[in-house]
């Protein structure tokens, strides 16, 4: 059975086994799916743009006719090389296609059948996986460390430096979707230019969503006790545009998270092990400042927090002119007030 595993995904693709010439890429991640199809077939010869140098057929045209995936895959190519077929998995169940073709592996082709998430009992990936002709290559969403390694990457191929600083927010701002962090990353590397440069600057005003990560900056430290900083991301946020009030509900939102996640706390769980509950979601590059304000805090702090902080969102809907001091003055509290456990 061959079932590469996630972490060693990349390193198939890079290097696949010239043993193992029917290969399945699969995953919830279709961004990632398409980039790795499309690296097997590049590393194997292919312009992915270029319909005569790779053979494309669709799954549900294979449950038809169940030996036209064998034809293809021992046809002699019209300038010779290897056989390459690109197979994209539909609707319909193709198995038969796919167990005959292992049956008898093609010596001069490789097959790669792209597909959406299959569950480890699904047809097709158990017949892939039950052949020593063939291998199972997961695209599960990416955790920090591949994002981490993505922009490395990125920027070290275009030939980008990056600050620490962007680094860090640039990492806060990608989700785990690898098709919408490459689009990201490519908008970010044509910004740098003749510069081949990328700061903090650059990230804000490229990456999308740039000012909910100004908003987390000003909660986070806020919550962390981090007044200075606080004081520092209010300031950017005002510069960025973002109204006062919108900083009240933001800080509002995050002490409610943290109020409900103080509860668990309470019970008996450990701040440490809450933030990194896969279903809370909570970025890699926050979770520091939410362990922290996690420590500082007990539920009764965060109640009356929330209370107050209640009073100055509608003050400072009634009276805009009071709306920033009101919201300085919040952060500032929440970041000096709080009691200790």
């Amino acid at each position: 059975m061959v079932a590469i595993r996630n972490q060693d995904a990349d390193a198939f693709v890079a290097k696949p086994d010239p043993r193992r010439p029917v290969i399945l890429v699969f995953g919830p991640d279709q961004g990632l799916v398409r980039e790795r199809v499309d690296a097997l077939l590049r590393g194997a010869g292919s312009d992915t743009n270029d319909p005569f140098s790779v053979v494309a057929v669709d799954g549900d045209t294979l449950a038809g006719d169940p030996g036209r995936l064998a034809d293809e895959a021992r046809t002699l190519g019209l300038f010779g090389g290897r056989r390459l077929v690109h197979v994209r998995a539909g609707a319909r169940n193709f198995n038969d296609a796919v167990a005959n073709l292992l049956s008898d592996p093609p010596k001069d082709a490789l097959i790669v059948i792209e597909a959406g998430d299959l569950k480890r009992t699904a047809p097709l990936r158990k017949v892939v996986e039950a052949s020593p002709a063939g291998a199972a290559v997961p695209c599960y969403q990416d955790n920090e460390r591949d994002v981490a390694r993505l922009i490395s990457r990125a920027m070290s191929d275009a030939g980008v430096a990056i600050d620490p600083a962007a680094r860090d927010a640039l990492a806060g701002l990608l989700g785990s979707d690898r098709l919408a962090t490459r689009s990201e990353l490519d908008k970010l590397i044509l910004h740098a230019g003749n510069e081949k440069r990328v700061d903090l600057d650059d990230v804000r005003a490229v990456i999308a969503d740039s000012s909910a990560l100004v908003l987390d900056d000003v909660v986070d430290a806020a919550a962390a006790g981090e007044g200075e900083a606080a004081l520092v991301a209010f300031a950017k946020a005002r510069e960025a545009g973002i109204p006062a009030s919108v900083m009240i509900g933001a800080a509002i939102r995050h002490v409610a998270l943290l109020h409900r996640l103080s509860l668990r706390v309470e019970r008996g769980e450990q701040p440490g092990r809450i933030v990194e509950d896969p279903a809370l979601r909570i970025h890699f590059s926050r979770k520091d400042r939410f362990k922290r304000a996690l420590d500082r805090f007990s539920a009764d702090t965060l109640e009356r927090t929330l209370a107050a902080l209640g009073v100055a969102a509608l003050a400072a809907r009634r009276t805009a002119e009071i709306a920033e001091p009101v919201a300085e003055r919040e952060l500032l509290a929440l970041a000096k007030g709080a009691r200790r456990r």
